[in-house]
């Protein structure tokens, strides 16, 4: 497959990996979203990190997760082929609502189905490390929810691997990040709480005019009270999931047998599709019992922070 292939529509986003366009298949005709890397300049480690995304999205099927369709490099761009979400971005979607909250039942039907969708990756021992409402989509007349842009994620080598990259955007940064230190999966659960705030507050949780103030804030762990409309259970899983010792934070697993979780996964995944995604885990190659996965769950083993990092 080549460039010539689709006609290029408007450009949808730009960032330091490259640029989002809408695309429509000349064949087809359907739209599909392709990303653009200039891979022809640039060194080595980062060209391998751009063909790592392709693998990544290759790697994933998921009801919850944007659909990979192609990658092909053409007059030195990679380029990536993914399904188009038709309803935008959360974050889009949270703006429209001028001020108004989201009913509590639509703000936890969209939170399933990121867990679920979290829950893939994470089986899969990879990291996403950008979560926030940027990255995650609409289709479906908005009632459908789709985990998407994998360009930072990190595949484990080992399930105790702790990564040492301080990566993502700064309002959903995690604690242990901001103070330099090793972080595991429970940093993407730690943004997790963060985009559940932001669905019930329209906000996100911590906020500052500059960079220093806002990782203090991220670091001490206070935020401004959730509103007294939403449920006891809603209030409290928002914060279990901001809990600062990523030690004690959930794992995405944990979250989903949550009371508040559990009775709404069968609507957004079919007997099949459930009984594999909950009959194991994905660790090291092998099926795996839930109950006996732990291994990825523990805390992190003593690690030294990044140099420079202050930690």
């Amino acid at each position: 497959m080549s460039l010539a292939a689709y006609d290029k529509g408007r450009m949808l986003a730009k960032g330091a990996f490259g640029q989002a366009w809408l695309v429509r298949d000349k064949r087809r005709g359907q739209q599909y979203v392709m990303k653009t890397v200039d891979v022809s300049k640039l060194p080595k480690k980062e060209r391998e990190a751009s063909r790592k995304e392709v693998q990544i999205l290759g790697a994933l099927s998921h009801p919850n997760i944007i659909e990979y369709r192609e990658a092909f490099e053409d007059q030195g761009q990679l380029c990536i082929v993914m399904a188009y979400a038709e309803g935008g971005d959360l974050t889009g979607k949270i703006k429209a609502q001028n001020g108004r909250p989201f009913p509590e039942d639509t703000i936890l039907d969209w939170f399933v189905q990121i867990s679920l969708a979290l829950k893939h990756v994470h089986d899969r021992k990879i990291l996403h490390r950008d979560l926030k409402a940027q990255n995650i989509f609409l289709t479906g007349k908005g009632k459908l929810i789709k985990l998407g842009d994998f360009g930072i994620a990190k595949v484990l080598g080992s399930t105790a691997d702790v990564a040492k990259t301080a990566i993502g955007t700064p309002y959903y940064l995690s604690p242990e990040i901001c103070e330099g230190k090793p972080y595991n999966n429970k940093s993407d659960v730690w943004s997790m709480g963060v985009i559940l705030y932001e669905l019930c507050m329209l906000r996100c949780p911590f906020d500052a005019s500059n960079l220093h103030g806002l990782v203090l804030k991220i670091i001490r762990g206070v935020y401004p009270p959730i509103s007294a409309n939403f449920s006891p259970s809603l209030k409290n899983l928002v914060t279990i999931l901001l809990t600062k010792k990523p030690q004690s934070r959930p794992s995405i697993n944990q979250v989903l047998t949550m009371p508040v979780m559990t009775g709404r996964i069968s609507q957004f995944l079919d007997d099949n599709v459930r009984r594999e995604e909950f009959s194991h885990t994905v660790m090291h190659g092998l099926k795996t019992e839930l109950a006996d996965v732990s291994c990825f769950d523990k805390k992190p083993p003593p690690a030294k922070p990044p140099p420079g990092s202050g930690g």
